[in-house]
């Protein structure tokens, strides 16, 4: 066979050996004859498992009726139906929804949106924050220095305040959130004037930068501020959102409710769509013709999101992926016990993850490097995250069961007894 006159870029970095012939909830089928548990996800996209049958039916039955109705000339029935949906797990007041194709274009939407509706050029965002890749959304994320170097001038008006991240400060939680406050306080204060701020942007869990729970404390005290100065509290829902963290939005651990909530991810179980929702209020702010785009709200996508909002509801997954979840953090907690390089163990329903320190407790990415790579001959398939790429993270379906759990669990030990 003649050798391939194109290939993939080979700045793209693939983390497992990994060819798929074909998937099935929690498993993958490889081309090499052996079956993975699959606990990336697709990086918490698969959300109903692999090739769910109710979402499968919904994605072929609309591929025969009309692939792509571009939703600023024409409307059709599955977006309508979405956005009725969506309504029915939507924080209440957010009743107004924009749909776009990715979450880093949902983030630009929101922050567009913040800018227009308030007249003040800033958004502050937080240390470890991930919201995408495009420049903006770039501009914003700083779970590490590979998203956003390289291309300067990224986008101006950006300032980051710090995240309470106990287990890196060494602190308690407590003294954490007062801390950050304080430093948001100080901010406001010296830097970017609460009459120039136009929006907090937070996920209720950090993603690539080392999946975090938000302490609620933090995000009420952010609710509080952006009240008292008429600031637009965003939540970028893309990855914890739909159930993920064993409520349907990551916040919802919270009093606190977002201006905006952005969605995409998990919201329709591997298909491209995403979304901002705010009040019809505040929506109405944006300026004419600013919100569009050729694919976003896509025909297909949508009706996947549809069945996809269904199972979750129908098959109780968010209940599943808090009981799950907890079944998980445990066990993860007890692997820490066993191994000092262990630094941590921690999450929200299924985003969990395993800090990895070494001797003398700064992270250690070749040990979580390791891990990663030796589970995949255990079967298993992880990933990393984190600014210094010392954190593994387990990402499983939200439909996973109490085998697949304990067999995922028995994989994760077998796996750091070889590579530690």
């Amino acid at each position: 066979m003649a050798a391939p006159r194109t290939h993939l870029s080979p700045a793209l970095k693939q983390a497992t050996p990994v060819v798929v012939d074909h998937a099935l909830g929690s498993w993958i089928y490889g081309t090499d004859g052996k079956r993975y548990l699959d606990f990336t996800t697709g990086i918490g996209v698969t959300s109903t498992g692999h090739c769910h049958p109710r979402v499968v039916e919904a994605a072929r039955d609309q591929v025969g009726k009309i692939i792509h109705a571009q939703y600023t000339t024409v409307m059709h029935k599955p977006l309508l139906e979405l956005t009725d949906k969506l309504g029915e797990f939507l924080p209440a007041g957010l009743d107004s929804v924009f749909y776009a194709n990715s979450g880093s274009e949902a983030v630009e939407a929101a922050i567009r949106l913040a800018r227009m509706a308030t007249g003040r050029p800033n958004i502050i965002a937080f240390h470890g924050g991930f919201h995408g890749r495009t420049v903006a959304a770039a501009s914003l994320t700083t779970a590490g220095t590979k998203f956003r170097s390289g291309f300067s001038p990224i986008m101006g008006g950006v300032h980051i305040a710090p995240f309470p991240h106990a287990f890196r400060y060494g602190w308690d939680m407590d003294t954490a959130i007062a801390f950050a406050l304080q430093e948001l306080d100080y901010l406001l204060a010296t830097i970017s004037s609460p009459a120039d701020t136009a929006g907090f942007i937070i996920e209720p869990v950090l993603g690539d930068g080392g999946y975090l729970p938000t302490p609620p404390a933090f995000l009420e005290g952010l609710r509080r501020r952006a009240d008292e100065h008429g600031i637009v509290f965003i939540v970028d829902e893309v990855q914890a959102g739909v159930g993920r963290t064993g409520k349907f939005w990551g916040h919802e651990h919270s009093t606190a409710t977002p201006d905006i909530v952005i969605t995409a991810k998990g919201l329709a179980s591997g298909f491209p769509i995403s979304a901002i929702a705010a009040s019809t209020e505040l929506m109405s702010k944006a300026w004419p013709g600013s919100q569009g785009g050729t694919y976003g709200g896509n025909a297909v996508a949508a009706a996947a999101a549809v069945a996809t909002l269904d199972v979750v509801r129908d098959e109780g997954l968010v209940e599943n992926a808090r009981r799950q979840g907890d079944v998980l953090l445990d066990g993860l907690v007890a692997l820490q016990a066993q191994y000092s390089a262990i630094g941590d163990a921690r999450g929200l329903g299924l985003m969990q993850a395993l800090e990895f320190v070494d001797e003398n407790g700064k992270p250690d990415a070749a040990a979580a490097g390791r891990v990663q790579q030796t589970a995949i001959s255990e079967g298993l398939l992880l990933l990393t995250c984190g600014a210094f790429g010392n954190v593994v993270r387990v990402i499983p379906a939200l439909v996973v069961t109490d085998d697949e759990v304990a067999e995922g669990l028995g994989a994760i030990a077998r796996t750091l007894k070889r590579a530690l």
